[in-house]
């Protein structure tokens, strides 16, 4: 079996989808919600999807969002919240537990930036989105790099340039705008970041986010993400 193979019947296995009924913004507060496998409180629920597994076709087909948003972030999901409990980490928003991430295990690491990346990712896009931003985020885009078309090169080129997986962020960074990539699940919140700042927006780049569609074609991935960016949301990130 092939890895396009392996990806695609992994939509047949195991339960569901981890849903709580909260909206990324209070993501961090206890919910009462019910998991298939669990009776007990998720300190940290998996928002749900703010649309429908295809609304984002025909650049992000259904399959593949049934699969990253069900099983890996479900998945990252499940161990921060087991490997929370495990170490001890109470009362603490995902944002105050990442400005001293290094005193936790590597686990915590990898899974708490898995389920707050996705989040942002999911958010970032939007069936709605593409275009070019207005405003104060478009004044601000051309200040830093000249254009919004040189924005999007210079973007595109890092999340490209991401060796293995990672991601690429847009981010505030004492007054301007910067782009920069982590590796793994790592973001810019981080105490351990090499560049750190508020994250604005972000691009997946592990292969699980496009293979399916795209095999190994990472650029037409990225291409085809600007046009699902919710602007909006951009907009909001950066003033705030």
């Amino acid at each position: 079996m092939n890895k396009r193979q392996f990806l695609k019947s992994s939509v047949l296995m195991g339960a569901g989808a981890v849903i709580a009924p909260s909206i990324f913004a209070e993501s961090n507060r206890p919910s009462s919600h019910q998991t298939p496998n669990s009776y007990e409180p998720i300190p940290f629920p998996q928002p749900p999807l703010p649309y429908a597994f295809n609304a984002l076709e025909p650049h992000i087909d259904a399959q593949t969002m049934e699969i990253h948003y069900g099983k890996h972030h479900a998945a990252y999901t499940k161990n921060f919240n087991q490997l929370a409990k495990d170490e001890g980490i109470d009362g603490k928003t995902v944002e105050q537990i990442f400005t001293e991430i290094d005193k936790y295990s590597a686990g915590v690491r990898n899974n708490g930036g898995g389920y707050y990346n996705h989040n942002f990712f999911w958010l970032t896009l939007s069936p709605k989105g593409g275009g070019e931003p207005t405003g104060e985020l478009l004044k601000e885009i051309e200040k830093s790099f000249g254009s919004f078309s040189a924005f999007k090169e210079t973007f595109s080129k890092a999340a490209t340039s991401v060796f293995g997986s990672g991601w690429a962020w847009l981010i505030k960074q004492d007054g301007a705008l910067k782009i920069v990539s982590t590796p793994n699940q790592d973001n810019p919140l981080m105490n351990i970041s090499k560049e750190k700042g508020s994250p604005l927006m972000c691009i997946d780049v592990w292969e699980h986010a496009y293979y399916l569609k795209y095999q190994n074609k990472r650029a037409d991935y990225i291409a085809a993400f600007w046009n699902l960016v919710d602007w909006n949301f951009v907009s909001a990130n950066l003033l705030k």
